[in-house]
């Protein structure tokens, strides 16, 4: 069984984290929710986006970063950031990898990213554009991570409804 983690650190905009708890929902990652939070999570549009699959979710709420790596101290964390100088696919991702992903407005912390430059990865973008949006980002390295791991638990085939193949 494989564990892959999706830390979302003070997410402002419901969209995205609704889009997001679909992408873990729809995988069977685990939701990390580290506080504050921009919204609560009751919010109308965070419901638009993905609170019908709150129920399929594994989600944790944390107060804060602190309080997040205290009681997660065995896992392997990857910050993405634009600020990164790995390529995310060029990473070999290891069970219970921690894909951690900061504010929409602001990013993870320069500090964290400074004292852990080898976790530091970037989805490859052009250099005068800021950044791609937050849940497109976390779906992108979601399935980079399934990709290495052969797609574990998942279908790998569709159906028609009408018509047989």
């Amino acid at each position: 069984m494989h564990d892959l983690n999706i830390v979302l650190v003070e997410p402002r905009i419901p969209q995205n984290t609704g889009n997001i708890s679909r992408t873990c929902a729809v995988t069977g990652a685990r939701l990390h929710l580290v506080g504050p939070l921009g919204f609560e999570i009751s919010d109308r549009q965070l419901k638009r986006a993905g609170l019908d699959y709150w129920d399929k979710l594994d989600v944790t709420y944390y107060d804060g970063l602190d309080d997040f790596f205290n009681r997660n101290k065995d896992g392997k964390f990857f910050y993405f950031t634009t600020k990164g100088r790995l390529v995310h696919s060029e990473i070999s991702y290891p069970n219970n990898a921690y894909l951690i992903f900061g504010r929409e407005d602001k990013g993870l912390p320069e500090e964290l990213l400074h004292d852990n430059p080898e976790s530091c990865v970037r989805i490859p973008m052009r250099n005068e554009l800021r950044s791609l949006n937050l849940s497109n980002s976390a779906a992108i390295a979601v399935y980079e991570v399934l990709r290495q791991w052969g797609y574990p638990d998942l279908s790998r085939e569709g159906r028609l409804t009408k018509y047989e193949w």
